[in-house]
């Protein structure tokens, strides 16, 4: 479980200590474009590693998640390492990350994550959050064993890294999140598949545009829900091309926060998205909305 030491509102004065722990450097390993999913090998052509003894944390993510604000229960850091620690150790039958150093990991993948929290931390107990292009469950599995009050669902349309994260969350044992594999701009288009304006807060990592992340991410949130993207330097001018992107799909920029790891793009859904959106894949990958 996690707690704030000072509980306050996060899009109002919580979001200045994210502000006040500013690095303009783009994260590294940042993987699973929504535009570019494919399908993998099922679950059962692949053997991830069991029992992976856990990595501890680095004095750096300490000092970081300090000056953030946050303090962990003591299974947290455990169940965060041994996440961490089975992460890299499949990184080597399956392309999950990037990054492959524990220390540069803790900060850059684990780190990054938490960072979410600040948003997060007043959905009610129950939210239900979806992680798009999750890749290898970042940011949502960390968010998952943190916040473990709320709902996650993982999607990624590449079986083998939905593979991976299913094996993660039994060996970690989350009982509040799922893998989904699926394409987001397929279950953002049909209500009857349960996801189209179905969750308070859609997160992502994955790589792309923020025109395009867009397009796949509001359709899942529900009138007044949030869409948090993690982007790097160019997220200011991501945001002033995606300006007609948003009012087609009738979401905001809210805020953006600058922290040790990159930039939390905040949007927030403002009326039901028009029917005719999402398009498909290739007609959102070749013409951008403008």
């Amino acid at each position: 479980m996690w707690r704030f030491i000072a509980r306050v509102r996060p899009i109002g004065n919580h979001l200045n200590t994210l502000m006040m722990m500013k690095n303009s450097s783009t994260p590294p390993g940042r993987t699973g474009d929504q535009s570019d999913l494919e399908a993998g090998p099922s679950r059962a052509e692949l053997v991830f590693p069991s029992g992976v003894a856990p990595l501890a944390p680095t004095p750096r993510f300490l000092s970081l998640a300090g000056e953030l604000g946050l303090e962990f229960d003591s299974g947290d850091l455990d169940q965060l390492g041994r996440f961490l620690g089975l992460l890299l150790a499949s990184n080597k039958r399956v392309n999950l990350t990037a990054v492959r150093e524990p220390e540069a990991a803790w900060e850059t993948l684990i780190f990054d994550a938490l960072t979410l929290i600040a948003v997060l931390s007043d959905l009610p107990p129950g939210a239900r959050v979806i992680d798009v292009g999750t890749g290898g469950g970042l940011p949502g599995v960390p968010l998952a064993i943190t916040m473990p009050h709320l709902d996650f669902t993982l999607l990624d349309a590449t079986g083998k890294k939905i593979a991976f994260v299913e094996h993660a969350i039994a060996e970690i044992g989350l009982r509040n999140a799922h893998a989904l594999r699926h394409r987001a701009e397929v279950i953002g288009a049909s209500g009857k598949l349960g996801h189209r304006a179905a969750y308070d807060a859609v997160v992502s990592r994955a790589v792309g545009r923020i025109a395009v992340l867009a397009e796949l991410t509001v359709p899942l949130a529900k009138v007044g829900g949030l869409v948090l993207m993690v982007k790097g330097q160019r997220a200011d001018a991501e945001l002033s091309e995606a300006q007609g992107a948003l009012r087609q799909l009738h979401a905001a920029h809210v805020g953006t926060v600058t922290t040790p790891t990159g930039r939390i793009v905040i949007l927030e859904k403002r009326r039901p998205t028009p029917g005719k959106l999402p398009r498909t894949a290739a007609e959102i990958k070749k013409n951008p909305l403008r």
